[in-house]
């Protein structure tokens, strides 16, 4: 096994703890389209709820709120990966904010179309509209892999502080979606999402330096044809089916218990633990992405919800959930590392949005399927989906990592 060199182990020293996130944010431009992108991305934590809240509120049926999220989940699972496609092509600057355009004018077209008691059909066009939202994740992450192609040890940290603004986002984003339709009127989340993406975007594509370069006809396959990809795409769709099913069962449990209104503090936890591991995980974690034992944490460690609800307390379960989300963020690290090893040149916006399409069919059929078993089982017993969600997604990485070490020896799963 040859030995680091010296240059090799000054980058993993200064690197390495807190001082690898105040050396991420010394780099010229990376505090400003940090803020325009956490600004674009705190919104996607807002528009499924301000959309449910503000269609079951004007027409009264929470089903039909469900189907029109549901088709603007389905339409971005279609339309992510050509954007992105586009976006590699062509440059963050001139596809992103464009599209960012048309996502903004489908939010206020359905709002409008809320407000003025438009036709149902009207609502699922103008939502469907809102699927050219780029991933804003997946656009940050490319620029810090430009940044930091030949720093593996910053690029490792800079991947952990992503994936800790994704759970921050999805954790806040709920909950200021909720005041705003609570305190104000029922669109001001939707409007309010609106104008945060768009004023967010604007601020990430004006920061023109740190742009990655279009790459206008990549020679590289899909990235579906990449070694590991097909597993990893897999292991994403089930790691979704953990976040979808733990939700919704939570919410089932906590409203079974009588505390509804707490059910979204107790999925907080989740999300805050989630976060505080990713943050360690950047500063103190391995470089080197080794998939298969976050997996095998993961699927130990939820477990405990199931456990913690058979308690009946919902003290305890929200501690199982803070300990149990501490296993997700290094899963969601060391997946997408490898997502951007494998991933050919020229085409990483698009693999990453691949990952992000799994990501979200899982979170639907784990929601369909969590809301199944507590329904016609019991919201107790419905916590063994998310458990069982994170024991797919270890067999499935533990599969792909032997067939990776037959193809490529030299690295690790």
């Amino acid at each position: 096994m040859p030995q680091p060199t010296t240059q090799e182990r000054r980058i993993r020293k200064r690197t390495t703890g807190l001082s690898g996130y105040r050396r991420l944010f010394g780099l010229p431009g990376a505090r400003a389209f940090t803020a325009g992108n956490l600004l674009a991305r705190l919104p996607m934590g807002m528009f499924s709820v301000s959309a449910v809240v503000m269609i079951a509120g004007a027409r009264g049926s929470y089903a039909l709120a469900g189907a029109v999220t549901a088709t603007g989940l389905a339409a971005t699972a279609v339309a992510g990966p050509f954007v992105a496609r586009l976006v590699d092509r062509h440059g963050q600057a001139r596809i992103a904010l464009p599209a960012t355009v048309v996502s903004v004018l489908g939010s206020l077209a359905l709002l409008l179309c809320v407000r003025c008691d438009a036709p149902d059909w009207t609502l699922f066009a103008a939502y469907a509209c809102t699927a050219t939202t780029p991933n804003t994740g997946g656009l940050s992450r490319a620029r810090w892999a430009h940044l930091l192609r030949d720093d593996p040890g910053a690029l490792h940290t800079a991947n952990a502080f992503e994936q800790a603004a994704d759970e921050l986002c999805f954790m806040l984003g709920p909950v200021l979606a909720s005041f705003l339709t609570g305190t104000f009127f029922p669109e001001a989340g939707t409007l309010t999402g609106a104008v945060l993406l768009l004023a967010g975007m604007l601020l990430f594509t004006a920061q023109r330096a740190t742009e990655p370069p279009p790459t206008a006809r990549s020679q590289g396959p899909s990235p579906l044809r990449g070694p590991g990809i097909p597993a990893l795409l897999v292991c994403f769709t089930a790691t979704g089916a953990v976040f979808g099913s733990l939700e919704v069962v939570t919410l089932a449990h906590a409203d079974a218990q009588g505390h509804r209104a707490a059910g979204g503090a107790v999925l907080a936890l989740q999300a805050a633990g989630s976060c505080a591991a990713g943050l360690a995980y950047g500063a103190f974690g391995s470089t080197r992405p080794r998939l298969v034992p976050c997996l095998a944490a993961m699927a130990a460690l939820m477990v405990l919800p199931r456990a913690a609800a058979g308690t009946g307390s919902l003290v305890v379960l929200a501690g199982a959930l803070l300990v149990a989300g501490m296993a997700t963020a290094p899963t969601m690290v060391t997946a997408m590392a490898l997502v951007q090893r494998r991933t050919p040149a020229g085409r990483l916006n698009e693999g990453m949005s691949l990952m992000v399409t799994g990501l979200l069919a899982g979170i639907a059929c784990g929601s369909a399927a969590g809301g199944w078993a507590a329904e016609r089982l019991s919201p107790v017993t419905a916590f063994a989906v998310p458990a069982a969600a994170a024991f797919l997604a270890l067999l499935v990485g533990v599969a792909g990592g032997r067939e990776g070490a037959r193809r490529r020896p030299r690295h690790s799963v």
